[in-house]
């Protein structure tokens, strides 16, 4: 049977690209607003992703003026000054709302001694599955296992995308009046726990149709990690002392600012290594509680965490920890395209976080809010679109030809000798942590000749095909990090460079970069805002 017999072909109103909290909120908030949603995840919607399998905190606070003033205060300075009060405050406002939507749909929140419930986390697996559930009871229709590979577009804007069943083999393509990129961030298959599919696919497809990113120079956070796990939670080695093989402490260390120094000692050679030594004995327990997938590597080896030193490493984490992402163009998480929309770490989170990373729960919060900012203004386009939804004229916007199977040119042998070579630029610490201008610019020409070499080939529209378009998709985003990373001639946030040590008040803007074989890069001023305290 040929494939154009077997192709699923679908029209909807809102189709949503990624079933993570930005993807399954963006789902639930344009089905609410009468919209037909589609939902594509790139893996199973409810247990794929970053948050699935780990439990995170979130920023979840009480309309009360003065702690959310602290709140908003908390990152403010550490991001450079880049973020909004405005997008805060919408944010903490949602987020507060969203949360006890949950209660509402039934999340397990735990108590407390007066037996109120504890809204300020939640457990991945848990939440995750709830929203599989609440999206699929809105009348969702979920596409599993169903990565987009391009999006489809005409003069009037985005209006579908096309991607392929990886079970089945089974191209798809889906015809919408707008659609919402939550497909996450990029971690460069680093090996961090649920980031396997965050390879920035996105970010490519929303460029290809003439999207721009933001802020893309903090894209460079790497989490404190034992060698031998995958879970990166950071926020538990604020509980740790650090060691040498000998015992003696490793000075300036730490979970918040003393991360350079574990990386110039693992660069160096010395092997460092942690022990949780400094959590009270009291919260030992619920530490457990809070995120159980953190102490399964250690009870597996027999490793008591905070009695018995374990080694460490810092494992890159790219854009799902750092603040990068797709330029937002309202407050309805618009992108500069019509019909195109963005949502979660596939946006930028500069307009809350600045230039540090959010952690666990900005990050959370700004899933779930902006994915049902997202979901709102999809909805909203579709009516505003009419009928002209009925009568377009849509054409593949992929860089990269894409072609049927047994017609392209890529191998997957080639495609992981693409993804190595990414991964040879952003990974070391003497590259990508440890900025130069020089060496970036090195990186650069090399990613940039890596670039040409894969637009030249014809990639398959097949499980393969979707491995060549993550290389590619990594390719692009490493060349957008470096181009804003060498525009930013001083170190601001997670942006450290050696050869501009210092924060210059004269770049107290945002980067702007676009392109795909000629990158450019502008800033944008940050909006003046008059803040009453």
């Amino acid at each position: 049977m040929a494939i154009q017999e077997q192709a699923q072909h679908l029209k909807t109103d809102v189709l949503v690209i990624g079933g993570g909290p930005a993807g399954t909120w963006a789902a639930v908030t344009a089905a609410a607003k009468g919209a037909r949603v589609v939902l594509a995840d790139k893996g199973y919607c409810g247990s794929s992703g970053a948050t699935a399998p780990s439990g995170t905190g979130v920023w979840y606070v009480k309309p009360d003026e003065r702690l959310r003033e602290e709140a908003k205060a908390s990152r403010y300075d550490m991001g450079g000054r880049l973020a909004e009060h405005r997008w805060m405050n919408r944010v903490l406002d949602r987020t507060y709302a969203n949360m006890n939507q949950l209660a509402g749909w039934g999340y397990p929140f735990p108590l407390d001694d007066e037996g109120n419930q504890h809204r300020h986390s939640l457990q991945g697996p848990e939440y995750m599955r709830l929203m599989r559930k609440v999206v699929r009871k809105a009348g969702v229709t979920i596409l599993d296992h169903s990565p987009a590979l391009e999006l489809l577009a005409d003069e009037h804007g985005v209006g579908g995308a096309a991607g392929v069943n990886t079970q089945t083999g089974i191209p798809w393509t889906v015809e919408a009046g707008a659609v919402v990129i939550a497909t996450g961030g990029c971690a460069f298959l680093s090996k961090a726990l649920g980031c396997n599919v965050l390879t920035g696919d996105g970010y490519l497809m929303a460029a290809e149709a003439g999207a721009n990113l933001s802020g893309m120079e903090f894209s460079n956070a790497y989490a404190i990690c034992p060698t031998f796990s995958s879970v990166t939670k950071t926020a538990y080695y604020s509980y740790a002392s650090f060691y040498y093989e000998d015992g003696t402490i490793v000075e300036g260390a730490g979970s918040k600012r003393g991360r350079s120094v574990i990386a110039r000692n693992l660069m160096e050679g010395r092997q460092v290594y942690a022990v949780l030594d400094q959590a009270p004995e009291h919260l030992k327990p619920l530490l457990r509680v809070g995120q159980t997938n953190f102490f399964l590597p250690f009870d597996r080896r027999g490793i008591d965490p905070f009695t018995d030193p374990f080694p460490v490493t810092l494992r890159l984490e790219g854009t799902v920890r750092g603040t990068g992402g797709i330029r937002l163009a309202d407050e309805l998480c618009a992108t500069d395209v019509p019909g195109l929309y963005a949502a979660g770490d596939a946006a930028t989170r500069e307009l809350i976080c600045g230039g540090f990373t959010g952690g666990g729960s900005h990050n959370a919060a700004w899933a779930m809010s902006s994915g049902s900012f997202a979901g709102e203004g999809a909805a909203a386009y579709v009516k505003k679109l009419g009928a002209r939804d009925g009568s377009r004229n849509l054409e593949r916007k992929s860089t990269q030809p894409i072609v049927e199977e047994g017609k392209g040119s890529v191998t997957p042998s080639r495609a992981a000798e693409w993804v190595q070579a990414v991964q040879d630029e952003v990974k070391p610490y003497d590259r990508n942590l440890f900025r130069t201008g020089e060496v970036m610019t090195r990186s650069l020409n090399r990613l940039n000749g890596l670039w040409n070499e894969q637009r030249e080939q014809a990639i398959e529209h097949t499980v393969d095909g979707v491995k060549a378009r993550e290389a590619a998709a990594m390719t692009a985003t490493a060349r957008w990090m470096y181009t804003s990373a060498l525009a930013r001639t001083e170190s601001r946030g997670m942006h450290k460079r050696s050869d501009f040590a210092g924060m210059d008040d004269n770049q107290h803007y945002r980067l702007i970069t676009g392109g795909l074989d000629q990158l450019w890069v502008r800033p944008e001023q940050v909006r003046k805002e008059v803040v009453v305290h």
